[in-house]
């Protein structure tokens, strides 16, 4: 075939989501075109694998938190093989076998925008065909770790999150170039599975700065707590490494390197660089068909029904690549609002529901970071919220005053806080920290997206002895 009713660029989940909601309960037909493995970063690189290692960390260290658990040690073996398990040892059948189940055709190459509905693809082998779409092109081609012009530092080799997450061995001593949530999630798991000198180098004023302070706070308390160097207002100055290799992935890149921060030098094994993302559109043809994303630093604006901006009605993109969030599950939501679109324009029906808008990219995204202790957040943070005009109103506890928090170990720490719209008496932005707190952020993220007053949620009664308890706490400080 060389011509299908869509065609998608990139085979992440945002990109599957697209795909099939674009064709299903339909004849439609759609080709996702990718050049490395279907499932794309999360699944491979990202979610899965880190939140594989992260779990094994996170219960040895609740376990030594309560009286007559066993605390032995990881087995770091064990660990990275059920890690293994998660990303498939990078083997994609399965997911292509998913596309194919749903109607949705794989090509292996990349995909490269030559004209209006028209894509070149250039096949591993190096041939080219070109290929085209009746209704649709999306563009999910996601984003790559970015390192950033420290002298030295690329020469060096270092580490970036597709090593981290797929080490095959722990170095000894690390140095961590960022404070977010790359960075934060990686130094947990590495202080867990036995590194035994990490210092993390954060050049904004704190750790996780885009979250409410005390979250950053209570992260560096943590790691101080585990010798975890960690150094915020600080820039590297640059990286020397003598015999830098390319030994593959997760494995030591060489010999030692040198880092120099703040007028200081020490020498680690290896350096982790977790300090953002850049989208990848450099070479996809954007310009082939007016679409600059230079203004926007790389970035394909997209309207509400995740059109492509100047686009001609006929191109579209999801996940990573707009920057609105670049969250797995918010690009599958985008990936689905963009099939429906699809979908909805292909058989002449409109789109003026709320199903066929992104609304929820707007101050309205959940996240989780899964350190330990985890942060889950939804919405905006007290000071985006006044950034944004809002007169708000705040509500804070404790979490470790909770009964079940404090059941859950003996040397819990966290804390909860609302931010409220005073002028509506709605939630406009949560934040939990403390263990167990992930499960809490969906009841957070469908008071802010439903607009639930507080008076409502007054009468949504928490289950004793949970740490769901805090809601309770939080509405009383209120009334």
């Amino acid at each position: 075939m060389d011509t299908w009713d869509v065609v998608v660029i990139g085979g992440g989940a945002s990109g599957e989501n697209a795909a099939q909601y674009a064709i299903q309960h339909s004849d439609r037909t759609a080709v996702i075109v990718e050049a490395e493995l279907v499932g794309g970063e999360c699944s491979y690189w990202a979610c899965m694998p880190s939140k594989a290692l992260l779990r094994p960390v996170e219960m040895l260290d609740a376990a030594r938190a309560l009286p007559g658990m066993p605390t032995g040690t990881l087995d770091l073996s064990a660990v990275l093989d059920r890690r293994d398990t998660f990303t498939h040892h990078h083997d994609d059948s399965g997911q292509v076998e998913w596309a194919k189940d749903h109607g949705i055709d794989v090509t292996r190459g990349r995909g490269r925008l030559s004209g209006e509905k028209a894509l070149e693809v250039t096949a591993p082998d190096g041939a080219t065909r070109t290929i085209w779409a009746l209704h649709a092109v999306v563009i999910a081609t996601g984003s790559r770790p970015s390192i950033p012009p420290i002298a030295g530092l690329r020469a060096a080799n270092p580490w970036t999150s597709h090593d981290v997450t797929n080490l095959r061995e722990v170095p000894e001593r690390v140095a961590v170039i960022g404070g977010g949530v790359v960075a934060c999630e990686a130094t947990t798991w590495l202080s867990g599975l036995g590194a035994r000198e990490l210092t993390v180098i954060e050049p904004g004023p704190s750790l996780l700065s885009r979250q409410e302070p005390f979250v950053g706070q209570i992260m560096a308390e943590r790691f101080a707590q585990r010798g975890i160097r960690v150094l915020v207002g600080t820039g590297v100055d640059s990286v020397e490494r003598a015999g830098p290799a390319n030994t593959g992935l997760g494995r030591i890149h060489g010999g030692p390197a040198t880092v120099s921060a703040d007028g200081s030098t020490f020498e680690v094994d290896e350096v982790l660089v977790a300090a953002g993302r850049t989208p990848v559109t450099s070479d996809i043809g954007l310009d082939r068909v007016g679409i600059d994303v230079g203004p926007s630093h790389g970035y394909i604006r997209t309207d509400d029904h995740m059109a492509i901006e100047a686009g001609g009605g006929w191109l579209y993109a999801v996940g990573d690549v707009t920057g609105r969030a670049l969250l797995t599950h918010m690009g599958k939501y985008q990936g689905r609002i963009a099939g429906d679109v699809i979908a909805a324009r292909a058989e002449g029906r409109p789109i003026d529901g709320l199903r066929y808008r992104d609304v929820a990219d707007h101050d309205m995204v959940p996240a989780v970071i899964f350190t330990d202790p985890q942060v889950g957040a939804v919405g905006l943070s007290e000071s985006r919220a006044r950034e944004n005009r809002l007169d708000v109103a705040t509500l804070e506890y404790d979490l470790a005053a909770v009964a079940g928090a404090s059941l859950l170990r003996d040397d819990y720490v966290g804390r909860a806080k609302l931010v409220v719209d005073q002028a509506t008496d709605t939630l406009v932005g949560a934040t939990f920290m403390g263990d167990d707190v992930a499960e809490l952020l969906h009841s957070a993220t469908t008071a802010i997206v439903g607009k639930v007053p507080l008076e409502t949620l007054w009468h949504a009664v928490p289950s004793y002895p949970t740490v769901s308890e805090v809601w309770l706490r939080l509405l009383e400080a209120r009334r």
